[in-house]
């Protein structure tokens, strides 16, 4: 990936890509298209005319440029209507340029060299477009046989604004996070125990320089971390719980994270039905998202102190399962009746969330694939944020946003506490009936946070795992929702 000022047309490259805008009777060129067109004399809107364009975002034309360009290819890409005043939103830009190169990446040879001329006036504007173009690029191929491997691909990014060159290299960091999310997420359950996932944040913490503890079954059972161990104790897998520190010596704030890392979940003698299982290699994607935002933290330098704890177990059935009617101790005394084994993540995450709370942080934000009641009230592709703090959830909210993901403020009903009463413990893990699970949930967790303490939930079970088609920058499978949205906050603390 780099940066280069000279213009479109005249670079070396297997393909350049443009973007254009709806509007009138033929499809605008967007800002750094204009070399391009002027190459094509002028025509470039009359082809894409022709070839049937509007100019709807993400949507995707490949022209021969015979010979009007050096590339031999130009990819042309949507963006919607041009804005009236301003540059193009980032994220249409990035999901442009993940629909362009997904485009690239299908053919036979890969992507090859590509130049990206979408608008890139501004710094903010060049780093979207290099991020989107390198999510888009994204492929797992572990575990296909045959001869796959591509020539790797080079990105170009045509743009002359200043600190253009620091905004791409962010976007690099952001991107490997996000894949390495993605790769996470997508291993198979067979092959990412948790004894596998604490072994990868060993290692990603050596390379990043991070701290790193990690507590097993033993030690799990000794410091009285009952729901990591009551969720672990039916799998032949046992639970970890890792802790990952980020420090910095002008560092005035902390922050710490919490991810649900779940690495198959089977819904435990609460058995899912066969249809509801088979994505749930998945229910880790909150760990993954917090293994991968820390490795973005160190790698950034940010000024912030950060902790992150990766709450991870298997959910399995077995004659050592948990049982409905069991009382697990959770970490600090508080007991939970556990009325469903298949709300085992909140009880992982009660476990990290007190233990977090222990290192002083200025926020605790937790992340995690929680409930199937996300999906119904949010759907796919929107994750919710709940928050002790209605200032913090805006925070969040608007951290969110400015990483170009989406997110939907939620409420904590009081009310709803009432429904997690337990005749026999102090809180049962799941209400006794199904309305506003999502808030339930949450409503759960707020339980083991300490009265003055920031806290903020992201339910991402939904947007965590794509199970229909790829669109924008965004693959089947792992998403990598979230991670960004992490060093976003962590950012936003540095400063």
């Amino acid at each position: 990936m780099s940066v280069n000022t000279e213009s479109p047309s005249s670079l070396d490259a297997d393909a350049v890509v443009v973007g254009y805008h709806s509007g009138g009777d033929a499809p605008e060129p967007a800002s750094g298209a204009h070399d391009v067109d002027t190459a094509f004399s002028g025509g470039l809107a009359q082809t894409l005319s022709l070839l049937g364009a509007s100019g709807t975002p993400e949507e995707v034309h490949t022209l021969a440029s015979l010979g009007a360009v050096k590339a031999p290819v130009v990819v042309a890409v949507g963006l919607g209507p041009a804005p009236a005043e301003g540059p193009v939103d980032s994220d249409i830009l990035s999901r442009a340029a993940g629909a362009a190169l997904r485009s690239l990446a299908s053919r036979p040879e890969g992507a090859g060299r590509v130049v990206l001329a979408l608008p890139a006036d501004t710094a903010a504007e060049a780093g979207a477009v290099a991020l989107g173009a390198q999510l888009g690029l994204y492929g797992f191929d572990r575990y296909r046989t045959g001869d796959r491997e591509k020539a790797p691909a080079t990105l170009v990014v045509a743009s002359s604004a200043a600190d253009a060159g620091d905004a791409v290299e962010r976007a690099a960091v952001l991107a490997e996070a996000v894949t390495l999310t993605r790769d996470l997420v997508n291993t198979a359950p067979a092959d990412l125990v948790p004894e596998d996932l604490a072994s990868a944040a060993q290692e990603i913490a050596q390379q990043a320089g991070l701290r790193i503890e990690v507590l097993d079954e033993r030690a799990l059972s000794e410091g009285g971390y009952g729901g990591l161990t009551g969720v672990g104790q039916g799998s032949a897998n046992p639970p970890r719980l890792v802790r990952l520190a980020h420090t910095h010596p002008e560092a005035t704030k902390t922050v710490a994270f919490v991810g649900k890392g779940i690495t198959f979940d089977s819904g435990g003698l609460s058995l899912k039905p066969a249809g509801s299982m088979d994505w749930m290699k998945s229910d880790m994607a909150g760990a993954a998202s917090v293994l991968a935002a820390m490795r973005a933290i160190a790698t950034l330098g940010l000024k912030v102190n950060a902790v992150g704890y990766l709450a991870v177990a298997e959910n399995m059935p077995s004659g050592t399962a948990q049982r409905p009617s069991d009382v697990l101790t959770i970490y600090g005394g508080r007991t939970v009746e556990v009325l469903n084994t298949d709300a085992e993540g909140r009880l992982v995450m009660a476990d990290a969330l007190v233990r977090a709370q222990e290192d002083a942080p200025d926020l605790v934000v937790d992340i995690a694939t929680l409930t199937g009641a996300q999906l119904v009230a949010l759907g796919t592709r929107v994750f919710a944020v709940m928050s002790n703090d209605d200032e913090v959830r805006g925070e969040i909210v608007s951290a969110a946003g400015e990483a170009g993901e989406a997110s939907w403020p939620m409420p904590l009903p009081e009310e709803l506490r009432a429904g997690l009463d337990s005749s026999v413990a102090d809180i049962a893990n799941v209400a006794g009936e199904r309305w506003g699970g999502m808030l339930s949930a949450g409503v759960f967790l707020k339980e083991f946070i300490e009265d003055g303490v920031k806290w903020a939930h992201l339910d991402i079970a939904g947007p965590s795992f794509n199970q229909g088609g790829p669109h924008g920058y965004t693959p089947k499978g792992g998403t990598g929702a979230g991670t960004r949205t992490l060093v976003r906050i962590a950012e936003e603390y540095a400063r």
